[in-house]
């Protein structure tokens, strides 16, 4: 950043937004107060009126495992808008989202000029270096296929309503670069990570999808999935491909100030393999369990809050396989609380879950007794580029 003059005045305001985006980048921001009914991520860019002419400080506000996305940001950023809700999978005409996330090569932050609905015949190859910012505008990716990550890096998803996605036929799709590729049978998931790194899903609402609403898979990693509001769904979330896929085991995943439920079953998230940090997330009861998982995965559960149905399953977590049923595996829970008889099985020692975060990934984790002010406005805003959000 260019140094100001002394003869420039600064006004408060400024002076204000421009702390908190340096706590932002350096991870040192406070405890979030209860009071304030925002998490440390959105007290980076909520409290701007002038955010929409601004969208790219949004990347300085990610913690977790993504780190700071000021890849997605800065010198060479080319500004796209959606204009036109229709898709051709092969042909995409300018002014379509999957031209703007396909066919621009280098950074592109991606943007809707007003409120619309989207019905993918194919799934969209979102490309490296993307922000897809639905900030502004109701959008919804519905009725169609949905969002694919597919060994790419430095990717946001924010602000988005994807839900009812459904399994495409397979056939031909044109991929970032411009590459077509052929996809087989699959699909059915509201977003997922292929051999992905580098990846922020904030603010967006997924629900009511075929197969999962986020998958995590085959070798991605370095995710952050925060804000978001996941209702509705029986396969929730899945991380690590499957049983025989050790390269999942260096898998690293934060889950933090998301919203799961009402009519949520299981995977909340379910891992294999790798490990996950599970933060500041409002359970709001479950089906079969909230936190899964096999093949030895790492977990800490910190500062949750767990309601556990009124009647069925109170058991936070279930574990499938493994020696000794899992008696091993490092699952620790610090500082969660527990409603309605909620119940955690911790295995394994404290001192061997600890995220291990450096300086741009670190966050303060909140008192579990703010979860549900942290987790008030999860899922995507109602926004007006006219005032704050």
């Amino acid at each position: 950043m260019a140094s100001v003059p002394a003869s420039i005045h600064i006004s408060r305001h400024l002076a204000f937004s421009l702390l908190l985006v340096l706590l932002c980048n350096t991870g040192l921001a406070t405890r979030t107060r209860r009071s304030s009914g925002m998490n440390v991520i959105d007290r980076c860019w909520r409290r701007s009126p002038n955010w929409a002419r601004n969208r790219q400080q949004l990347a300085t506000c990610s913690v977790g495992f993504a780190g700071k996305m000021t890849n997605n940001m800065g010198r060479g950023v080319r500004h796209y808008t959606v204009t036109d809700p229709s898709d051709d999978p092969i042909k995409p005409r300018q002014g379509t989202l999957r031209y703007g996330a396909t066919l621009i090569r280098g950074k592109v932050w991606i943007t809707f000029r007003r409120d619309m609905q989207i019905k993918l015949k194919k799934p969209l190859l979102v490309s490296s270096f993307t922000a897809i910012d639905g900030r502004g505008a109701n959008v919804h990716i519905a009725r169609g296929a949905c969002l694919m990550l597919y060994r790419v890096r430095d990717v946001i998803i924010h602000g988005l309503r994807i839900h009812h996605c459904q399994k495409p036929i397979p056939g031909p799709v044109i991929g970032p670069g411009s590459k077509m590729m052929e996809l087989g049978t699959s699909g059915g998931d509201a977003i997922a990570l292929v051999k992905a790194t580098k990846v922020w899903i904030d603010h967006n609402t997924l629900y009511r999808c075929q197969d999962g609403l986020l998958d995590v898979t085959r070798g991605s990693t370095d995710v952050t999935i925060s804000n978001n509001w996941f209702r509705d769904h029986d396969k929730v979330m899945l991380l690590g491909h499957d049983d025989g896929y050790v390269r999942d085991k260096r898998m690293r995943v934060t889950v933090i100030f998301n919203h799961f439920g009402p009519n949520c079953i299981q995977r909340m998230p379910r891992v294999r393999h790798g490990y996950a940090h599970i933060a500041n997330n409002f359970y709001q009861g479950w089906g079969d369990y909230a936190i899964g998982g096999s093949m030895n995965p790492s977990i800490k559960s910190q500062a949750n809050l767990f309601i556990a149905p009124k009647s069925g399953s109170k058991s936070v977590t279930w574990r499938f396989g493994g020696e000794g049923s899992g008696r091993s595996w490092n699952w620790r829970s610090v500082n969660d609380i527990f409603i309605n008889g909620a119940q955690f099985e911790q295995t394994g020692y404290s001192g061997s879950v600890r995220p291990n975060y450096n300086r741009q990934q670190r966050f303060v984790v909140g008192d579990a007794k703010a979860v549900r002010s942290f987790t008030r406005s999860s899922g995507a805003l109602r926004c007006s580029t006219r005032s704050r959000c």
